[in-house]
């Protein structure tokens, strides 16, 4: 039975309200937002609402767990303050005044989703949520996350003066791409969150702590990389997960998921995204056009083949001829070279006199400026005088 037929009928049957979208491209998912990205170029390569500002419950901590990695050493020393033991569940259920080294508290915020472990290590770091959650702010708005306000480290819903705790579907996926791809501790991260279990003590060993990982798509497909699950009651169930496939990498965020009881439905739609991304986008290496000597005017001119006249030999001031593009086998990489209208003398060598770029859909992938490769210098009156002067020596020779 198709996936839709049975989906209207458990609807009958249940007595239930399904949302069940139709997306483009032929993708049925259960996701009110979802975005696939690719990681290296940082391009969205399938879209469905994915500017829509929605909750995203406990996906948060992958921002949480990337600034403590960045701001903190693993031996530094964490305790669990009135504020920290008083979250809700899920929690560790430490103690106040009981402490940890960050390093064991990053798999339990990570592997089990531990709300009171992250607002410990935000109060660790910073001194308070308040000071936390603004390195937060701050990090999302430079790797271009503009959509996206962070009121708390955990993810439970909750507001300020700055608006509701909130992100998009492709904010998420380029926090994602930051956290395994860009930031320096992505080795880090990436062992952190594929840890199967993980056991560990407080610094004075009177209790040890058992953590086992939720996110179950790590054993789904091959190449799964990373990931985060959430839920709230204003997110429903959110993820963001990773895979590498043949040395492509993909990211893909769902938020509003579905509700209880539909916690599998966040594994249905992140597998029919990463098989999307699979099968239809492939690397394509960029060729880029030879460049050829352009004229110009008011120049001392060199004898080239018999022939005096100026020229300015071009070159890119960066090599793009080995860079990929991953691409739909249907879609055109467009190449614009712009150059100056007036090429007149003089000009130094390594000048810039233009541009070329490559562009999908409107992205740009690819770009870089055209300089010069020699210098020229301006025709003047000496320089004639003493080019006559060699000739009449010449002809008295």
């Amino acid at each position: 039975m198709k996936r839709w037929m049975l989906s209207i009928l458990i609807c009958v049957i249940l007595g239930t309200n399904l949302t069940y979208v139709q997306a483009e491209d032929h993708l049925q998912l259960y996701a009110k937002a979802a975005v696939l990205l690719d990681a290296d170029s940082g391009r969205i390569l399938f879209s469905k609402n994915g500017q829509e500002i929605m909750p995203m419950a406990s996906t948060t901590k992958i921002m949480t767990c990337i600034l403590a990695l960045e701001y903190a050493k693993y031996d530094d020393v964490i305790e669990f303050t009135e504020n920290a033991v008083s979250q809700p569940k899920v929690h560790l259920g430490a103690g106040q005044g009981e402490r940890f080294l960050l390093r064991d508290l990053l798999y339990s915020l990570m592997l089990e989703s531990h709300n009171d472990t992250a607002v410990a290590i935000a109060e660790g770091i910073s001194g308070s949520v308040h000071d936390f959650t603004e390195l937060m702010n701050a990090k999302a708005t430079s790797i271009g996350c503009r959509r996206t306000h962070f009121v708390t480290p955990n993810g439970l819903d909750a507001s300020d003066l700055g608006g509701v705790h909130a992100t998009t579907a492709s904010d998420l996926a380029r926090i994602m791409k930051y956290c395994i791809y860009d930031s320096d501790k992505r080795e880090e991260f990436l062992q952190i969150t594929r840890e199967g279990t993980y056991t560990f003590s407080n610094v004075d060993g009177t209790h040890s702590y058992s953590c086992n990982n939720h996110n179950a798509f790590l054993q789904m497909m091959d190449g799964a990389l990373s990931g985060k699950t959430g839920f709230t009651a204003d997110a429903g169930y959110c993820y963001v997960g990773a895979l590498e496939s043949d040395g492509r990498t993909f990211i893909v965020a769902l938020l509003a998921c579905g509700w209880p009881n539909h916690k599998g439905y966040k594994w249905s739609d992140t597998q029919e995204l990463m098989k999307y991304g699979i099968e239809n986008y492939h690397y394509e290496t960029i060729k880029p056009k030879k460049l050829k000597a352009v004229a110009v005017k008011n120049a001392i001119p060199e004898k080239l083949d018999g022939k005096w006249s100026a020229s300015l030999k071009l070159k890119y001031a960066k090599d793009l001829s080995g860079i990929r593009v991953l691409k739909k086998q249907d879609e055109k990489i467009e190449e614009t070279v712009s150059l100056e209208s007036d090429f007149t003398a003089p000009f130094t060598a390594g000048e810039r006199v233009g541009s070329i770029q490559y562009r999908i859909g409107g992205n740009v992938i690819a770009k870089t400026d055209i300089v010069s490769e020699n210098g020229v210098q301006k025709w003047n009156f000496q320089w004639t005088f003493m080019y006559i002067g060699t000739k009449f020596m010449r002809m008295l020779n």
